[in-house]
């Protein structure tokens, strides 16, 4: 039976390189690529007809930053398909990033060097701002757009006698200390990146809790650092041009290095592979890239004490909006 796809955040970046990566695994995959803009959406697509010619690729209209697009996107896949093996809920969105260049060229003389450069911790802050919907962006985007997208795919993500997988994108960069079950949206603080990553490794857990004995379960993985238009748009070129030889030196000594798309894809492409009962229901993922360039993968368990509160909160979001909202 020839799987069938679903990619959030399809047209660059992490997105593009796991189709590419997919097409390679297994050439009669049906894959939907979600994409946002619909014009890099074809081009995107028509890049990965040139070398898989014969592949089957449908482009799917999506803003999971938007309540109604969400909605919207779920009913024209359901009539589209009768079913979802894998679920990739990988867009995501930092805006307007600021760097503390204080604390920057401060950490790299430091012994945290490395660290530093993994998780961001300390360095960046962003400015969020409220959808049409009236959510903080980078909760609706990276959270609960991919949530109502899950919730609403139900019914052809839990068929009978099948396994499905959801794999969440989340980050280094998911930190505790930006997390906060009285803020989930992040309204009052200045991390609200970090904080949406965090969130999505504990819903991936709580979503196991609950769908597991449905034939769904859910992963969630870090790509480590990789450089992305995401990544490019946090500091001018020219600091990227001072940066990137201490960057491609940190990795002779670090494994989160990934840096090259094609890398921070592996753990991706690796579930893409792997039977999802066999998966630990509170690893996280990690995608991993030796000083020799040797991509592996290795699993780390989730800190999940919040999970359920989480999980019960931003149902409580989607009863707000779906008692007002159509498609």
């Amino acid at each position: 039976m020839r799987k069938v796809v679903l990619v959030t955040g399809a047209s660059g970046g992490l997105g593009l390189v796991l189709c590419e990566r997919l097409l390679s695994l297994d050439s009669q995959v049906h894959l939907c690529m979600a994409c946002r803009n619909v014009r890099k959406g074809e081009a995107a697509r028509n890049g990965l007809l040139a070398s898989h010619a014969d592949a089957d690729i449908a482009l799917l209209q999506l803003d999971v930053s938007s309540v109604r697009s969400v909605l919207k996107a779920a009913q024209e896949f359901k009539m589209r398909y009768n079913r979802l093996d894998y679920l990739y809920l990988n867009a995501g969105i930092m805006p307007n990033p600021k760097l503390n260049f204080k604390a920057l060229f401060k950490g790299i003389f430091s012994r945290n060097v490395v660290r530093m450069f993994a998780t961001a911790d300390g360095l960046l802050t962003q400015e969020d701002r409220l959808t049409s919907d009236g959510l903080q962006e980078v909760f609706a985007t990276n959270i609960f757009g991919h949530f109502l997208l899950t919730r609403e795919l139900e019914p052809v993500l839990c068929q009978p006698g099948l396994t499905s997988q959801l794999i969440w994108t989340s980050s280094n960069n998911a930190r505790r200390s930006a997390f906060s079950l009285d803020d989930i949206q992040h309204k009052k603080g200045s991390e609200p990146y970090s904080s949406s990553k965090y969130a999505s490794d504990l819903l991936s857990v709580a979503l196991n809790r609950h769908y597991n004995n449905k034939g769904l379960y859910s992963s969630v993985i870090c790509p480590g650092v990789v450089m992305t238009n995401l990544t490019y748009g946090i500091l001018p070129s020219s600091v990227w041009t001072l940066l990137m030889p201490i960057m491609w030196l940190i990795r002779i000594l670090t494994n989160t290095f990934t840096l090259a798309p094609y890398n921070g894809a592996e753990a991706l492409c690796w579930l893409f592979q792997q039977k999802p009962e066999s998966l630990d229901p509170v690893a996280k993922y990690h995608s991993l890239t030796s000083g020799m360039g040797k991509n592996y993968i290795e699993a780390r368990k989730v800190e999940n004490n919040s999970a359920e509160l989480l999980l019960s909160k931003v149902l409580q979001q989607k009863g707000r909006f779906l008692g007002v909202l159509s498609p």
